[in-house]
């Protein structure tokens, strides 16, 4: 017997037909599809998460440069003034590396936002109390499962890949999900994602 869910609480899907010529000005249009002037509030800095996987540029592997930047553009043509973009690296990828192979450093630069990498000194991670029993995380994290403050009260944007993974039986946007809420040692939560 199939539980009956609540679709109201499901998210939304949009897919657009584009092509290289239009793809930076398609992301205003989706943006817009999306009403995220009514989900959003303007006046709340909005963070974008992009997805470092790998520190050379390798398409598909990590956030798009197209996506990064038709999302500010997009955001800045609905009227988003406080954009920043945070980054994060993990035990095996360098952020700061990442950000300029993969064309991230000049985006930004071009477009004159701010950046954020979430594993540079300085940065605050606080720990997380779970409400419910966890099945790896706790285990992983020991001393506690911390989060970067720097997204507390904040509009975030998630930029996810869609990917294969070598420890993973699943990955996609839930793995990516939480590059930018788990600390480095998320790496060894890979060979359990993909259990309920």
């Amino acid at each position: 017997m199939t539980k009956s869910m609540d679709k109201s609480k499901f998210g939304k899907v949009y897919v657009l037909k584009t092509s290289p010529e239009y793809v930076i000005g398609d992301y205003a249009k989706i943006l817009n599809f999306s009403d995220i002037n009514k989900n959003f509030n303007l006046s709340t800095k909005t963070l974008i998460k992009a997805n470092i996987s790998w520190q050379h540029y390798f398409p598909a592997c990590s956030t798009a440069p197209w996506q990064l930047d038709g999302v500010i553009r997009g955001l800045r043509s609905l009227k988003f003034t406080d954009i920043e973009v945070a980054h994060n690296g993990t035990v095996v990828v360098d952020a700061h590396e990442g950000k300029r192979n993969n064309g991230f450093e000049d985006i930004e630069r071009n477009l004159s936002v701010k950046s954020t990498v979430l594993d540079d000194p300085g940065q605050d991670w606080v720990t997380y109390k779970p409400k419910g029993n966890m099945n790896v995380l706790d285990k992983i994290y020991p001393e506690g499962i911390k989060v970067p403050r720097k997204l507390f009260g904040t509009n975030i944007i998630h930029l996810p890949t869609v990917k294969t993974h070598v420890f993973t039986t699943i990955t996609g946007a839930m793995k990516n999900a939480f590059g930018g809420l788990l600390h480095q040692n998320r790496h060894w939560a890979h060979a359990d994602i993909h259990n309920p």
